[in-house]
């Protein structure tokens, strides 16, 4: 049996993005947000327990891909198009006066970019033998965290960010920053722990030491300035892989 609790974990990953679109489309972005944090922690679980159990396989590999595509690259899609919906209904217009009424109607349509190009990230990553150990752009989840952290920050807006966040230009340039992220050829090192010694996870243990203490003190607003402190961190092993010293 336990050859299976790893996939158990992504088929929870996968019914968590589920009911994330579900909720998304009927106006619930929040608890869409929350069961995106839900399929983030099963998709980090089910590799750490199949590294733990030994029970690696490539159809769970395969069939991790497809969860993720679903959680982490349909879902971000939904949120941008709604979040982008809700800002020309509350004043966006007004920054969109000069485009035809049709541009307004499609401007929405622009989040579902990064559903496109998560797909290509997955299949790039399936493909690509040097991501077995660390990444080469950013990965579909953290993209994802980025994006459902923003029905939560304005849910809890305790530091006015509303209207800065409901800009449509912003949601839209946002949603091009993350597609190009996300296929970038920028090495990013893996949250993947093999043991839990201080050597050769350091990184690691900054990271998440900082991440926690970003999130706790921010709440979801920490949640894109951790995922900014994620990228910030892998530029120091990308320096020293390019003049060749160890990592």
């Amino acid at each position: 049996m336990k050859k299976h609790l790893p996939n158990a974990l992504t088929c929870l990953n996968l019914l968590c993005g589920c009911l994330a679109l579900l909720f998304i489309f009927r106006g619930f972005p929040v608890i869409g947000a929350g069961l995106v944090g839900v399929a983030a922690v099963a998709d980090f679980f089910d590799g750490l327990l199949a590294r733990a159990l030994r029970v690696s396989s490539p159809i769970g590999k395969d069939l991790d891909s497809l969860a993720d595509m679903v959680s982490f690259g349909v879902v971000p899609g939904a949120i941008l198009f709604h979040l982008l919906e809700i800002s020309l209904d509350s004043g966006g217009q007004l920054v969109t006066a000069d485009l035809p009424d049709l541009g307004r109607g499609l401007l929405p349509v622009l989040g579902f970019t990064v559903t496109i190009f998560s797909a290509l990230r997955l299949a790039k990553f399936n493909n690509d033998t040097r991501q077995t150990s660390s990444f080469i752009g950013l990965p579909t989840p953290a993209c994802t965290l980025v994006v459902a952290a923003l029905p939560l920050i304005l849910a809890d807006d305790r530091f006015g960010l509303r209207g800065f966040i409901l800009n449509p230009w912003l949601l839209v340039g946002l949603t091009f920053l993350l597609s190009g992220l996300l296929v970038a050829d920028l090495p990013l090192f893996a949250l993947k722990f093999n043991n839990f010694h201080w050597l050769g996870n350091r990184r690691r243990f900054i990271f998440v030491g900082l991440a926690a203490g970003l999130v706790l003190g921010l709440r979801a607003a920490g949640v894109p300035l951790a995922v900014l402190l994620y990228v910030a961190l892998s530029v120091p092993g990308r320096v020293r892989s390019r003049v060749g010293l160890p990592q």
